[in-house]
């Protein structure tokens, strides 16, 4: 036999995408401890806990709005079955946890869709869940998104927008294109 016959069948892993989004993301900076970009193995047996207390949680949201420990996903493996799924529990006593249209307080979990969005405070995550074959660990990569997830959740712009087309004195791009915001908002 050649080395080649020898080797072990690769295993396929399954990967959780997940695309954050926040309105003040550029200001406050709260994803600034989050790799993005880069997959990132996580044990099969571990715990992934997204909060502000880098202590406990290997997903950090840099913003005291954020409990120490926001929710957690639990990767898992279907009785009976070959089906590996994530489960998401909310573990902050104050902010309920929404995925998709479902609401979920403190302690509460629900499996994860192979495809939802998650939204706790002014939070929105797009969790997609690519489908892999190893029992040892999974992975995440993380995105960044420069516009929101929930689009219709967004007010039209409250900015005039000149009949030339082009900013005036009062009204400086600085080089950014407009940013919608809620006026009940503190950024």
């Amino acid at each position: 036999m050649t080395s080649f016959e020898e080797a072990e069948t690769e295993e396929t892993v399954t990967c959780l995408h997940m695309t954050f989004y926040h309105p003040c993301q550029e200001d406050k900076m709260m994803f600034r401890c989050l790799n993005f970009c880069k997959r990132e193995q996580v044990r099969a047996d571990e715990m992934a806990k997204f909060g502000r207390d880098s202590n406990v949680c290997r997903y950090n949201l840099m913003d005291t709005r954020v409990s120490r420990i926001q929710f957690s996903l639990q990767f898992y493996r279907k009785l009976n079955s070959s089906e590996f799924c994530f489960e998401i529990k909310n573990m902050s006593k104050k902010t309920k946890l929404i995925v998709d249209q479902t609401e979920l307080g403190y302690l509460n979990k629900i499996d994860l869709p192979w495809k939802c969005i998650i939204c706790f405070g002014d939070y929105q995550i797009l969790a997609e869940v690519q489908e892999g074959e190893s029992m040892d660990y999974f992975e995440t990569y993380l995105h960044l998104a420069e516009v929101p997830i929930l689009q219709e959740r967004c007010l039209p712009s409250l900015q005039p927008i000149p009949e030339n087309g082009i900013s005036s004195s009062l009204f400086p791009s600085q080089g950014k294109s407009p940013t919608e915001t809620d006026e009940n908002e503190s950024c």
